[in-house]
């Protein structure tokens, strides 16, 4: 029962790295989808993340690799590589899963702290796992506690409750039952994870099996069933298994036993599941122990040694090692369970740093024993042998001189022998000497062969030289006019630049100055003119004298019609004959084949975005203007990209560029920087600019939308009507 206990103690700290498999799994992608406003997310690490949650995780790790290959930022290397982890911790290949959680820590350098965190937490979560899979259960230990600390102080409830139930699972390996199953049961009474749940009382039933205590450990058995079968997680179920095959083997059941071991580890080969396949495979192994099958034992040990050794499982092998060595003591061969025994011994020398223990110094004496034995029975065989050979000696003596004529025939045909060999061996020498010659004659005429080739090589080389050193002064100077020639061009260029924008200003301003000119002629002339005219019409009217009050009623129609045609004229032309979108995409093509910039508008939704109300589209288009003049002015960009979005009642614009950006806490505001603060802020809306050096400009504007208002209705409207309802009383 001893060996079958330390079997189950691997069984126990290897449950962790499955039962919290799929837990993990969605706090990565939780992981992923949390955005900073200052760091973007990758859309290809969010796609190989889907895949492997998806289930297809051959096809994740192989782009996973290609992502790494990439040029990626920090977050994207550690994402992935933290992905690659899991894959490897999955399958037991525990160097290639360490490896990969440590790259993940280091390039963990995301800006927020808690997104920081809680990656660190997932790492230091695998590095426990792999850890007590080797066996160094107090490095699983350390990390457990980090993980603890991490989560506790960002307040990550999940992470907190998946480091609990690892710290819970070492402190079971350790034997501190009590520790453990106090962590296990505060496990429970976190109900946002089944996993958690599922691993808790798989480990509670088989810590109330090693106490014997078999009531207890087939309720807690039950309810990790039940939960398997709802999330159908084979890895639990196998685990189920085997806890109920040691249930049977400490009742002496060893027939039960062996069925619960062989479904398990059919279960386990299918899911690729292999420190579990390993487990199983002891497990029956121990069986056949209890039968007394010792030869189907030992080839069951014998797949599972391979399979440890293949996959560095230390742990595994010292069992294995420890149960060989138990089969070949029942079976009397003391010397093969010494070597088992010493190699067990090794192998937990590397764990646990022990010295060797009282068993190998007992099995040692009866190794030795077995020897002496086996000496003395040799000297009585020596003895009979003296007998027998002193009663016989005159025959021996015969027999002697025979032989001696036998060997003296022996020798002489050696010599003759030799004689032979000797003359073969001097023909021989004499061709190879004659093969010499020949084959330094061919050398020395290969030498001369290679020595012409060499000096005319060399009289064509000289020329060579000469000619491309000339080529490469002469490219050397045509390369620093073409150098010369491409700055003239550019201040050129700048310069065309510059005159085409003030003629641009110009223009601009010549337009705005005519229309406020017409604008105010309109007002003095045809509306000051009708008010004015009204104004005396009303001074000497009297109640009896309807005839003017109809006068003042058609004076008053014709200017509103009057202001009702200005402010049409004040309203961009473009926009009451066209749609919004049809305009703005006009303008944006336009500037775009005009800058040589590469411009990208994405308006979502479109119907809703043409309804606006016309203030708040001319205010857009205003916005959009000036944001594209600093840009083509300043930014020397080549790609610029605008979103426009109207989503509960907001306006989002989104415009960015990929130019060569600013210092937005060292800049100062400009005039156009603070027009557009003043039209947002009219508007009620919010804006926000992120730019670096090298890196680009981001501006987010938001602007409440307003009810559409229909067209064509001014404040002149509400006159009239009052106007109409006097006439009727």
């Amino acid at each position: 029962m001893a060996i079958w206990s330390g079997r189950l103690y691997l069984l126990i700290f290897i449950f962790l790295s499955f039962s919290l498999q799929a837990q993990i799994e969605n706090k990565k992608k939780t992981f992923i989808v949390k955005k900073t406003p200052s760091v973007k997310l990758d859309p290809k690490v969010l796609a190989v993340y889907d895949l492997y949650n998806k289930g297809d995780e051959k096809k994740a790790y192989k782009k996973a690799h290609l992502l790494l290959k990439s040029k990626a930022d920090n977050r994207t290397i550690a994402s992935t590589n933290l992905l690659l982890a899991y894959y490897f911790n999955k399958r037991a290949v525990i160097d290639s899963s360490i490896y990969y959680t440590n790259q993940a820590l280091k390039f963990n350098t995301v800006v927020n702290d808690s997104l920081k965190s809680r990656l660190s937490s997932l790492g230091y979560n695998l590095l426990a796992i792999n850890y007590k899979k080797r066996g160094l259960l107090n490095e699983s230990k350390k990390w457990h506690l980090k993980g603890i600390e991490a989560s506790q102080k960002y307040n990550e409830k999940n992470l907190f409750y998946t480091h609990t139930h690892g710290l819970a699972q070492t402190y079971s390996e350790l034997g501190d039952y009590n520790n453990a199953l106090k962590l296990f049961k505060e496990c429970l009474d976190y109900k946002d994870d089944n996993e958690i749940i599922l691993g808790s009382c798989i480990n509670i039933g088989d810590i109330y099996s090693r106490l014997k205590d078999f009531d207890n450990a087939g309720i807690f058995y039950k309810k990790g069933k039940i939960l398997c079968e709802k999330t159908n997680n084979n890895q639990g179920r196998v685990i189920i298994l085997l806890g109920l095959g040691e249930n049977y083997q400490l009742q002496n059941k060893p027939q039960e036993a062996l069925k619960m071991f062989e479904e398990a580890q059919a279960i386990a080969d299918k899911s690729e599941l292999n420190q579990l396949s390993i487990i199983s495979r002891s497990s029956i192994g121990d069986s056949y122990i209890s039968l007394k099958k010792y030869n189907d034992a030992k080839l069951v040990f014998s797949e599972a040694l391979q399979k440890s050794v293949q996959f560095g499982l230390l742990q595994n092998q010292t069992h294995i090692y420890d149960e060989l060595k138990k089969i070949a003591i029942h079976q009397e061969d003391y010397k093969t369970a010494y070597s088992f025994f010493e190699k067990s011994a090794r192998m937990k020398d590397s764990i646990n740093r022990l010295q060797k223990i009282k068993e190998i110094n007992e099995l040692e004496i009866k190794y030795k024993t077995a020897q002496k034995e086996k000496e003395i029975e040799v000297l009585r065989f020596e003895n009979e042998a003296k007998k027998l050979t002193l009663a016989n000696q005159e025959e021996a003596i015969k027999n002697m001189l025979l032989q001696k004529e036998i060997s003296n025939k022996d020798n002489e045909n050696t010599i003759l022998a030799f004689q032979n060999s000797s003359n073969k061996k001097r023909n021989e020498i004499s061709l190879l000497k004659k093969d010499q010659q020949l084959k330094m004659l061919e050398i020395n005429q290969q030498k001369k062969t290679k020595l012409f080739t060499i000096i005319a090589f060399l009289i064509l080389l000289l020329p060579i030289t000469g000619l491309l050193f000339q080529y490469y002064k002469r490219f050397k100077v045509q390369h620093l006019l073409n150098i010369k020639q491409a700055e003239i061009s550019s201040q050129k260029i700048d310069g065309i630049l510059k005159d085409q924008e003030l003629a641009l200003i110009k223009a601009s301003i010549s337009g705005q100055d005519k229309e406020r000119q017409r604008i105010s002629q309109e007002l003095h002339d045809s509306i000051g003119g009708n008010l004015a005219a009204i104004k005396l019409q009303v001074n000497h009217l009297s109640a009896s004298d309807f005839s003017n009050i109809q006068k003042i009623s058609l004076q008053l129609d014709e200017t509103y019609q009057q202001v009702r045609s200005i402010s049409h004229t004040l309203l961009p032309k473009k926009f009451s004959q066209n749609k919004f979108l049809e305009v703005l995409e006009s303008y944006l093509k336009n500037i775009s084949e005009a800058s040589k910039i590469k411009v990208s508008f994405i308006p979502y939704p479109k119907k809703d975005v043409n309804e606006l109300n016309e203030d708040i589209q001319i205010e857009i288009f205003k916005i959009i203007q000036e944001l594209l003049t600093n840009t083509i002015k300043h930014a020397k960009a080549s790609e610029v990209e605008i979103q426009l979005n109207f989503i509960e009642n907001i306006v989002n614009l989104l415009f960015e560029d990929n130019g060569v950006g600013f210092d937005a806490e060292k800049k100062s505001k400009g005039i156009g920087f603070i027009n557009l603060e003043n039209r947002i802020t009219k508007l009620n809306g919010s804006f926000l600019i992120d730019s670096k050096l090298k890196r680009g400009t981001i501006a987010n504007i938001e602007i409440p939308a307003q009810p559409v208002k229909p067209k064509n209705k001014i404040k002149g409207i509400d006159l009239k009507n009052q106007l109409d309802e006097l006439k009727s009383s």
